[in-house]
């Protein structure tokens, strides 16, 4: 990707310059002029981004590691509007290397997870938190996911959370 815009801007570099262009006949000529020693430079830019891709892919996936939870669902049954209902979602890291959990995100305001701030070690737990709010016209049947992102492949697991609200 880095590849592509690198020699995107090459070329509009080359073909925007006033300085290395001329008009003749109605028609824009390039002066730059391709040679070994440009060429050189070229393929020397090329193989270091290469060289610096290939490393922070071999960085991630040295990384990587893997997670269970004891659940992905969780059912609070029936709840009043208005009303915090907190459930414990238990994560472990079930691979060789530190587990990091970089994100939790709710799909609504009325969901709040917490997310641990240390990593994880191999073989260890924490846990990610989750209160319900529903507001008082989420009435009936309630359903709302938390969105984990961690250095784990996939990199992402979805826990899923849903309720019965009742008027207060």
């Amino acid at each position: 990707m880095k590849i592509t815009y690198f020699l995107v801007s090459i070329l509009l570099l080359a073909s925007c310059s006033s300085e290395n262009s001329s008009k003749k006949e109605g028609k824009f000529v390039s002066t730059v002029v391709a040679n070994d020693e440009n060429e050189a430079e070229l393929k020397k830019e090329l193989s270091e981004v290469e060289k610096e891709e290939k490393e922070r892919l071999e960085s991630e996936a040295n990384n990587i590691t893997t997670m269970s939870f004891d659940k992905l669902e969780h059912d609070f049954g029936k709840v009043k509007a208005d009303t915090d209902n907190k459930t414990v979602f238990y994560v472990t890291n079930t691979g060789k290397k530190p587990l990091i959990i970089e994100g939790v995100s709710a799909s609504c305001g009325c969901t709040t997870p917490t997310k641990p701030e240390q990593a994880i070690q191999p073989g260890k737990k924490d846990k990610i938190e989750v209160v319900f709010h529903p507001k008082p016209g989420q009435l009936k049947e309630q359903s709302k996911t938390v969105t984990v992102t961690a250095n784990t492949d996939p990199k992402m697991v979805v826990l899923n959370i849903k309720a019965f609200v009742e008027e207060k």
